[in-house]
């Protein structure tokens, strides 16, 4: 049997962790796959069920099968009618929400006896527990993180090899003997690897995750080869039976939308359309949906982007508009807007206006960011976005950083350093090199997702190991 012949007989399942960022990743990965004309079935919840079947709508529906689990009631902790973490009151719950997931086991084995044979499952790494399901019915299974190589990297290298033991402060630099060109403090990361001795729940969920991952068949990364070699080898040497199969950026298979007419259009994109008429370059500004700023910084931010005089898009979240000063709206409607909605980014990035991105830096983001050839000023919040921060500016040179006044990467950032680094990133001689650099990864990214690039081969060895194990 031809590979081809091979791959249209196999039928994997999905299981995305019920957060937005790590649902979208693997739906694209669905479409990748459907090109193939491999079946695939996705595990979610009924609040979840409708964003994962409008991102299928319109895919070929003989390939596709949505199975809705119901999340469990009176979960410790977690307010009734939550069923994904952007409905959290405080991501504080994530731990008592991901371990709630635990209680839908049952039902996903029951389901799963009832499906056609299945090749694979690919679950996400906070769902450890299906690693049990998988072991049970003989079914391999991979997982996914939606973080990258060198974030899962450093991860492993901090947590195994206990590096922040020996450091003194929070800004003390310290490298590591696999990354000696790498300098990092204990402010980049975030609780429990932070800790000399790690412990409490949040270590003891992350130990139990990297028990079920050494038990799985790899990890599928939304990355590419050209953009992380070392760290590819670093974990694939580290971790010889749990292989990186990078994919990535899978945000480039999405289908483009259709052009609506220019009265049609939301408000931002003709807003941008104008800029882009009258010659000027607009920064977006988004800090994702999750991470909270307090009303203090956000009052920062505002002031250092109207100081800039730079022409920016702000997206700010709908908690956060009782935060504007009174008349900010006014004064920068020249050259500013201010957006509550929900607006589609990776549209506002392909925009020909838009030439800066302040981020969050988390992974999804700057891929897409990386895809439209959009330079990042990098200001993480939490999780791996501040070792996403360092892959963006120190390993990559595609971006700069934002600090705070005492050069730590935490911490609040005054007002006079936002307008200084918005003004380097869109019209300085550090925020050009930075934009030729991305110009040139934003290429090698399209031609590893392309037919025969390197996401495009690694995806065909992951499917024709997953046909060796099933045969």
């Amino acid at each position: 049997m031809d590979s081809n012949n091979q791959q249209s007989s196999l039928h994997i399942v999905f299981f995305p962790f019920m957060s937005k960022g790590h649902m979208i990743p693997l739906l694209h990965l669905a479409r990748l796959l459907f090109l193939r004309r491999v079946s695939v079935t996705f595990f979610t919840t009924p609040a979840n069920s409708p964003f994962i079947r409008q991102h299928l709508s319109n895919t070929d529906s003989s390939l596709v099968h949505v199975v809705e689990l119901k999340f469990p009631e009176n979960a410790p902790e977690i307010p009734p009618g939550v069923e994904s973490t952007d409905r959290l009151p405080s991501m504080s719950l994530f731990v008592p929400f991901a371990k709630a997931t635990r209680l839908m086991q049952p039902d996903f084995e029951q389901v799963l006896q009832s499906l056609p044979s299945v090749s694979c499952i690919i679950s996400d790494g906070f769902l450890s527990w299906t690693q049990k399901s998988a072991s049970k019915f003989g079914i391999p299974r991979a997982i996914f993180y939606g973080m990258n190589n060198f974030a899962a990297s450093i991860f492993h290298a901090v947590i195994h090899n206990r590096f922040i033991a020996n450091v003194k402060s929070d800004d003390e630099p310290f490298t590591f003997p696999d990354f000696p060109w790498l300098k990092f403090t204990k402010n980049d990361f975030t609780h429990p690897f932070d800790m000399a001795e790690p412990s409490g729940p949040h270590y003891e969920f992350i130990v139990e995750e990297g028990i079920a991952a050494s038990q799985s068949q790899g990890i599928v990364v939304n990355s590419f080869c050209e953009l992380e070699t070392r760290f590819i080898e670093y974990w694939d040497r580290e971790h010889e039976n749990t292989k990186a199969w990078c994919v990535g950026p899978l945000c480039l298979v999405e289908p483009p939308t259709a052009q609506p007419l220019q009265n049609q259009k939301p408000t931002w994109m003709q807003w941008l359309d104008h800029k882009s008429a009258e010659g000027r370059s607009v920064l977006y500004v988004a800090f994702g949906t999750q991470a909270e700023i307090s009303q203090e910084q956000f009052q920062a931010i505002a002031e250092g982007l109207e100081r800039s005089n730079v022409s920016f898009l702000w997206v700010i979240k709908s908690r956060e508009v009782k935060f504007l000063v009174d008349g900010y709206k006014e004064r920068v409607k020249d050259r500013g807007l201010v957006v509550s909605e929900w607006v589609n980014q990776r549209e506002i990035l392909e925009h020909q206006s838009v030439n800066g991105f302040i981020s969050h830096c988390g992974w999804n983001s700057v891929l897409e960011s990386i895809c439209a050839s959009v330079p990042i000023l990098a200001w993480p919040l939490m999780a791996d976005q501040y070792l996403n921060a360092r892959l963006v500016v120190d390993e990559m040179g595609m971006g700069l950083r934002v600090v705070a006044n005492n050069g730590s990467v935490r911490g609040f950032i005054e007002s006079e350093m936002v307008e200084k680094m918005v003004k380097e990133l869109m019209e300085g001689e550090d925020g050009e090199k930075a934009r030729k650099k991305m110009m040139e990864i934003s290429k090698t990214a399209k031609s590893a997702i392309d037919e025969g690039g390197s996401s495009w081969r690694t995806l065909d060895r992951f499917l024709d190991e997953v046909c060796k194990r099933t045969s």
